[in-house]
């Protein structure tokens, strides 16, 4: 299926490109536009799924807008409605004339791509558009060498119990991938809702797990989100303590009480986590808590590591080669049984995602044909000399000014992991514990584009 085709209407230049970037990291399609005028020329040529729509602007106003595409009876787009100086008033009126939801600003990047995720999803039947922005890498663990049937077998049997799970490997492996089999074989009818670790370990983590409760009116956590389905805490052994506490205190009693609330709420949601191996010794020197280790362990699965298994490794081949073609655009090129058994003793550290890095990068700016060995060894030869030689690169740094040596560093060090992260700007704030938000803002100050980095 295409893409998901998102209009983002804002008369705020910085808005509109942040709004922009956010929503293409997570794949969908996008068009911005700076007023009323532009929207509406753009709405009638082109009929988006979704219109993220602001209502101050200078010539028309989203709810002028808004009145104006319903006026037929029925939106042909689903509309979600962005404002700084919203009241409850404006969000009725909204609901009212067909808008999906209401979202406040200074946006929530969380609840923004929740929400758009939810109104995609909630287009009538029939839609072509494809509803989730992740990109569809294989749901099932692949791979049919002995220690993945066993995997298969035991995520099988997890699937069909509500205790929490712990998938330990290491990064790159599949460990998410692994969640999403086992939710997929469950018969839990909710959604699998990921823990974003900017949101849980910033100052408003009670509010993003909990939610808030304010003049009566309530407005969803995390917890509320996953109720029905999985909560997925990925990277468990990242979290700041102040974040363990808090899901520690929540197994402990079972439940959780929204910012401003008075009454409890039951956890609705099963868990389940992926972490490194360390977590035991964590548990040791004290920086996980025990009971919520103990909470968490029920049902322990481990990924292999890809170097464990290589026979796996020619599947894994076939399937990347033929998806990004289908997916991307990219063009088909085959890999022999030479240079699949060359790519088989590779070490592979980064695991299943740099093989898939690696196949993506190889279509993307090899040439025609069959691929060659002296291309695979090149490649591989790139990405080890790049990490190598990450610390003599910096001598040069204490020769210049402090100002200078800082942007220098941080310019290297944030194109070094968002290489790591195959251009997710979502996974790069993962990784690097920034919030998304401020780590758009960074990029553009470095000049810093994802989406050369990505395909670099």
């Amino acid at each position: 299926m295409s893409q998901a085709q998102i209009l983002v209407v804002d008369d705020e230049p910085d808005i509109r490109q942040l709004v922009q970037e956010i929503l293409e990291d997570e794949d969908y399609a996008v068009q911005v536009a700076k007023d009323g005028e532009s929207a509406r020329l753009i709405y009638t040529q082109q009929k988006p799924d979704l219109v993220l729509l602001d209502i101050w602007m200078p010539d028309i106003d989203g709810i002028s807008l808004l009145k104006e595409w319903s006026a037929a009876g029925k939106l042909e787009s689903q509309v979600v409605i962005m404002s700084g100086h919203g009241t409850l008033e404006t969000a009725v009126e909204a609901t009212r004339l067909g808008a999906f939801d209401f979202v406040q600003k200074p946006l929530s990047l969380a609840k923004l791509l929740a929400t758009v995720r939810k109104a995609l999803e909630s287009r009538p039947q029939g839609a072509t558009t494809r509803l989730s922005g992740q990109k569809a890498y294989p749901l099932e663990p692949l791979g049919n060498s002995p220690v993945m049937q066993l995997l298969r077998n035991n995520a099988k049997q997890a699937a069909n119990n509500a205790s929490p799970v712990m998938i330990t490997g290491e990064s790159g492996s599949g460990r998410e991938t692994l969640a999403r089999y086992i939710h997929h074989l469950s018969s839990a009818g909710g959604e699998m809702v990921t823990l974003d670790h900017s949101q849980a370990g910033g100052e408003n983590a009670c509010s993003y797990l909990f939610g808030t409760m304010v003049n009566e009116q309530p407005s969803k956590g995390l917890l509320d989100q996953a109720a029905g389905g999985v909560l997925f805490i990925p990277k468990l052994d990242e979290l700041p303590a102040k974040t363990l506490d808090l899901l520690n205190n929540i197994l402990e009693s079972g439940g959780y009480t929204p910012q401003g609330g008075t009454g409890s709420k039951p956890l609705g949601c099963r868990i389940i986590c992926s972490a490194g191996e360390n977590l035991e010794q964590m548990v040791q020197d004290g920086q996980l808590p025990a009971p919520l280790y103990f909470h968490l362990n029920v049902l322990p699965l481990k990924v292999p590591a890809l170097r464990d298994r290589p026979e796996d490794i020619p599947e894994l081949i076939r399937y990347f080669s033929d998806w990004f073609p289908n997916h991307e655009n990219l063009p088909y090129r085959s890999f022999s049984v030479s240079v699949q058994n060359r790519m088989r003793n590779h070490s592979w550290p980064g695991n299943v995602r740099e093989l898939r890095n690696l196949i993506q990068r190889l279509l993307v700016l090899g040439g025609e044909g069959e691929v060659s060995a002296k291309e695979v060894d090149d490649t591989l030869n790139q990405s080890a000399a790049s990490i190598e030689s990450g610390g003599s690169r910096h001598e040069g740094l204490f020769d210049m000014p402090l100002r200078e040596a800082r942007e220098q560093f941080e310019r290297d060090y944030l194109i070094y992991q968002l290489k790591k992260a195959g251009g997710s700007v979502g996974k790069l704030s993962e990784s690097v514990g920034m919030e998304r938000t401020h780590l758009y803002r960074k990029l553009r100050s470095l000049g810093i584009d994802p989406k050369s980095v990505s395909s670099s």
